[in-house]
């Protein structure tokens, strides 16, 4: 059976010309739009460059399961046992505000703790956590960090385009197709453009409701994977506040997060979908969905939230403390892929100057207790 599926290997995953220098001008760009976010992003507060507005932070817990095949069995999930963690509930814009304004992308963070093994961030090796960043789309709508450029500066900048009404909406396409008037007409970024269209025709949903993949590949331990968290059929079925409008009210998603898991427990399924074929499985484009009859995701891990209150203030501050990121790995998982490899500095640089502005302490918590109190 483990013929099948691609073996991992140093060349799965290739670094594109004049990496190093694009990456650092991203980074350039990242520290400049939080600085900034101070006063502009209507907070007071330095704001994340993507995934800026939080949603909630809910206690959880991982099971790994037994008797997993072992082609599955890699990594953190050959072993099996209990996990606590922590879900962070996003919407993926870079900017905070109205619920209706900022579209209906989302993302689950979650922190395993209890991870042993050193994690792939150099200045943090020791911390005993594990980290996923995933997106309710199967896509993602860059592949390379120079289109990361000019794709970053539009969505940075995207109120303002889309503020002027159509004509302002047909520049934002224009400008994302062209690169801003950089590529050569057969080089138009139409893959990536038509990626961004899917995501953006995404309808509002409970965010319980969503399923979210890693974005790009990953390492799974002997072989090369995406990484899926789709809820738990039985306990989708029971939520009550599914279709949300967020034209209904300035806060739909976090009210409705909030009531269901005041009223009952929830889960989600952690599942692996095992590449077989790189050409149509492939690990540097980021724009094509893996097909599930080439490969089917199994379920790996059980991600169970209890029935817990988050509602308060002191949720929203204890999750905007937080720092998250697909680095925050074992080997055995590493990140494949150049945008996936851009992540790791960018998340680092990104959270470091966050902190600073917001003068909160950079330290990555042993437990979920520490941060969130005992359980009840």
């Amino acid at each position: 059976m483990a013929a099948q599926f691609v073996p991992y290997t140093p060349d799965v995953d290739t670094v594109e010309p004049n990496f190093d220098q694009n990456l650092q001008t991203v980074i350039g760009k990242t520290e400049s739009y939080i600085a900034e976010s101070v006063e502009a992003g209507g907070t007071g507060r330095a704001l994340r460059d993507a995934h800026a507005k939080g949603y909630g932070l809910v206690r959880g817990e991982v099971e790994i399961l037994d008797g997993l095949p072992p082609e599955y069995a890699q990594g953190i999930y050959a072993t099996p046992g209990t996990h606590d963690a922590l879900i962070r509930f996003s919407n993926g814009s870079p900017h905070a505000g109205a619920d209706a304004r900022l579209g209906a992308a989302t993302g689950l963070a979650l922190k395993m703790f209890g991870i042993p093994g050193p994690t792939l961030l150099e200045d943090e090796p020791d911390s005993g956590t594990f980290d996923y960043a995933n997106i309710n789309a199967p896509v993602f709508f860059c592949n390379t960090v120079e289109h990361y450029l000019f794709i970053q500066e539009l969505f940075l900048n995207a109120p303002a385009y889309f503020s002027q009404g159509r004509p302002g909406a047909r520049r934002f396409f224009t400008e994302f197709v062209t690169g801003k008037g950089t590529l050569d007409q057969d080089n138009w970024a139409w893959d990536e453009f038509l990626a961004f269209l899917r995501v953006s025709k995404t309808l509002p949903a409970n965010v319980l409701l969503s399923s979210y993949w890693t974005m790009g590949a990953v390492r799974h331990g002997d072989y090369v994977a995406k990484v899926r968290i789709t809820p738990e059929p039985s306990f989708a079925a029971a939520v009550v506040r599914r279709a949300l409008d967020p034209a209904s009210a300035a806060e739909v998603f976090r009210p409705a997060l909030e009531a269901e898991l005041q009223e009952r427990p929830y889960a989600f399924d952690i599942q692996v979908q095992l590449c077989t074929d790189l050409e149509r499985m492939p690990v540097e484009d980021t724009t094509v969905e893996w097909s599930e009859q080439l490969s089917p995701s199994v379920t790996v891990a059980k991600l169970r939230l209890p029935q817990q209150d988050i509602s308060g203030p002191e949720n929203l501050e204890k999750m905007d403390a937080l720092s998250f990121t697909p680095w925050r790995v074992t080997a055995e998982h590493a990140p494949l892929g150049n945008i996936m490899r851009a992540r790791k500095e960018v998340y680092r640089r990104s959270s470091i100057e966050r902190h600073k502005l917001n003068q909160q302490p950079r330290i990555e918590p042993r437990s979920a207790d520490e941060v969130l109190g005992s359980a009840q």
